[in-house]
């Protein structure tokens, strides 16, 4: 019985040393068979116990050989196969054109703020921003607005949660209260930011939307000063030749005014924008009312100043011709996919 169990193990040695496994799933099968915890070698040691008991020291070292021969051939063609693979790094072509990845665009609202940004940089104004929720004093209360004013109901404002003086502002006016009580005339300076009302939202009004609104306070500025730099506003903006000024009304300025440019009548949709009047409104301005330069401890006897402001939005759907405001949010690929070629 010894004898036939000592040929078992030497077959078994010469086997293991004729194997010549190629691949990583041929490699991986050689270890099943020979080496894993289920393999024959495995089984090998398990026939020591029908081996006579002075051959079972033999028996033992014989099976230990067979073990570490089968470890070692595992390990050096593991080694080789891991070498060969190495070098069979397939080396990609340098020279061919890569593949191509698409851009991104600006939003037509970045695009339109930095527009207007850029021009009104040209005329000295400095970008100034400030906190979106505030408290009511600046959005409302400095801004000629205090709590019993019926202007106050032209406005349907976010308060936050079990509060009355912190709010969602209505309009960037908050950051012109902030820059006058901050600092001392000259001030000039455009407020780009977004804005929050508690509107309906449909295809021409939002409960977010965005503005800028602009400011200049020096000794003896006029009406003049605000018509000549609205002026040049609508001409690099737009184009217009001609603006008109129609009396209104604003809590924070007197006199107000809304301007209006010439969009003309070229096409059938200037009609329908335009109701077939060719003029356009754009944004609302006026002179900085006295009780404004008060609120904000400036001396109304020594300064003077206008303000304007207007919903980017607006100017977006004018310029880009859209026709729903929504557009704007949805964050729809196939709507802004349009914008790629705008910088």
């Amino acid at each position: 019985m010894s004898a036939e169990i000592f040929n078992k193990a030497n077959a078994l040695l010469s086997e293991i040393q004729e194997a010549t496994p190629q691949t990583k799933d041929e490699l991986e099968e050689y270890r099943i068979k020979y080496i894993g915890s289920k393999g024959l070698i495995k089984k090998l040691f398990g026939e020591i116990r029908h081996v006579d008991k002075d051959k079972k020291r033999e028996f033992g070292q014989l099976a230990n050989s067979v073990k570490k021969a089968a470890e070692a051939k595992f390990n050096e063609l593991k080694a080789e196969l891991e070498a060969a693979a190495d070098q069979d790094v397939e080396v990609p072509d340098l020279t061919a054109p890569g593949e191509y990845f698409g851009l991104g665009a600006r939003h037509p609202i970045s695009l339109l703020t930095n527009e207007i940004i850029e021009v009104f940089n040209r005329i000295g104004f400095t970008v100034a921003e400030e906190r979106e929720i505030e408290d009511d004093w600046h959005n409302f209360s400095a801004m000629n607005t205090p709590e019993d004013h019926p202007a106050r109901d032209m406005q349907d404002t976010f308060y936050l949660k079990d509060s009355t003086k912190m709010l969602l502002r209505t309009h960037t006016s908050s950051v012109q209260a902030r820059m006058m009580t901050a600092g001392e005339p000259p001030i000039r300076i455009i407020a780009p930011g977004r804005v929050y009302r508690n509107e309906t939202i449909s295809a021409r009004s939002h409960c977010q939307f965005h503005q800028v609104e602009g400011l200049y306070i020096a000794e003896n500025v006029s009406f003049a000063d605000l018509k000549q730099t609205l002026l040049y506003f609508a001409k690099e903006m737009y184009g217009a030749s001609k603006i008109r000024l129609r009396p209104s009304y604003f809590p924070f300025t007197e006199p107000s005014a809304e301007m209006d440019i010439y969009w003309g009548l070229k096409d059938e949709t200037d009609y329908r924008i335009t109701k077939g009047t060719g003029w356009l409104e754009i944004l609302g301005c006026g002179m900085v009312d006295p009780n404004v330069l008060k609120n904000c401890g400036i001396d109304p006897e020594r300064y003077s100043g206008f303000a304007f402001g207007m919903g980017i939005e607006r100017q977006a759907m004018l310029k880009y011709r859209i026709s729903d405001i929504r557009y704007l949010f949805e964050n729809d690929v196939r709507f802004l996919k349009q914008f790629e070629g705008a910088m």
